[in-house]
């Protein structure tokens, strides 16, 4: 009978990636004193931010927005929307307003993370029981609270859920992974795709009639604040962003829990950005994080792990004049939409 031999944790390749990124990491970091300095650091870490995910090598194609469905819900309006986002590659999305609202209004992208059916959850469609308990578990239906508040709201499939996830993936999971796999070896990653797709969606929302021209804002939770983070800081035309349950520094949040979702990785990003790095690249736009003070995902030293990268864009909002229109919401709770300064923040700049 055979002894099983276990692992020597002095033996882990943890510890030697943990120093490679302590030698290695934040080329592009945030150390701007000028606006000038700003103006040049910006332009290099967009331009590598972009070679980087992919998404400069994105190709553009006709949206062709086609209408699938449109229905009444309660007080509210859904329609059901495809657009291309590449030649061949399809979007769905839900676009909801309420009934009695007076187009055009302000748009907001609400962006779904993990465990949501896609956009199911951001959207409150409760008739399946699997999203219905994801709602009330994340308070995931900030689709309808926009749209409530008087927004018109766009939540779409990301790329690998919902309508779009791979084959022989339950509908509450998601495909990830198989499609970095897929990604990587071609100069692509989920992340990339996933700004691209939403640049994309705001292009189509540009030329819808029942949306005010320019104004349009992005929020989601957790892998949505990815999202949401990403087209941000690749896209200048956000104008508002709310980024929840996805803010912290990557070593211990990313390379120390690495077991997270693929999504989450970039070949090569901790040479040159930390997350906070990647958020200054939102300034001086109005920019607000949430986080639940025990949500799991801050990292081993929790909060302080999340306030070491809100420090730097502390620092980007400062040189450029715009204190005002950053936001750290740190709510007592896990990791869930929290939403109650959201709306009213999104109606500050946006409405």
């Amino acid at each position: 009978m055979g002894t099983e031999i276990s692992g020597r944790p002095e033996l882990s390749t943890l510890a030697g990636m943990k120093r490679r990124f302590d030698r290695l990491g934040r080329r592009l970091a945030f150390r701007a004193r000028t606006r000038q300095e700003w103006r040049r650091w910006r332009a290099a870490l967009r331009r590598k931010l972009r070679e980087l995910t992919g998404y400069a090598a994105m190709r553009r194609a006709p949206l062709r927005p086609c209408l699938t469905e449109r229905q009444s819900v309660g007080e509210f309006v859904r329609e059901r929307v495809e657009i291309q986002t590449e030649p061949g590659v399809v979007m769905p999305l839900y676009v909801i307003r309420l009934a009695q609202a007076q187009p055009p209004l302000p748009a907001v992208i609400c962006a779904h993370g993990h465990g949501s059916g896609g956009k199911l959850s951001p959207a409150g469609v409760r008739d399946i029981t699997e999203v219905a308990a994801a709602i009330e578990q994340y308070n995931y239906d900030y689709g309808l609270q926009f749209a409530r508040a008087g927004f018109i709201t766009f939540c779409p499939d990301a790329r690998g859920f919902g309508e779009r996830r791979e084959p022989d993936v339950p509908l509450m999971s998601s495909s990830c992974q198989w499609i970095n796999q897929m990604a990587y070896p071609l100069g692509q990653t989920v992340t990339g795709m996933w700004a691209w797709d939403l640049s994309r969606l705001i292009d189509y929302i540009g030329t819808r009639r029942d949306c005010r021209p320019g104004l349009v804002g992005c929020a989601g939770l957790s892998g949505g604040g990815l999202q949401t983070l990403w087209v941000s800081a690749l896209d200048g035309r956000v104008r508002c962003a709310v980024v929840s349950g996805y803010f912290y520094g990557y070593k211990e949040s990313l390379l120390v829990l690495h077991r997270n979702c693929s999504c989450n990785y970039v070949p090569r990003l901790y040479e040159y950005a930390d997350i906070g790095d990647v958020g200054a690249l939102i300034a001086p736009r109005p920019l607000l994080i949430e986080t639940g003070d025990r949500d799991p995902l801050n990292g081993p030293s929790g909060v302080a792990n999340v306030r070491s990268q809100v420090a730097i864009l502390r620092r980007a909002y400062r040189l450029l004049g715009a204190s005002d229109a950053l936001k750290h919401h740190l709510f007592e709770g896990e990791h869930r939409w929290h939403g109650a300064e959201a709306i009213p923040w999104m109606k500050r700049w946006l409405a």
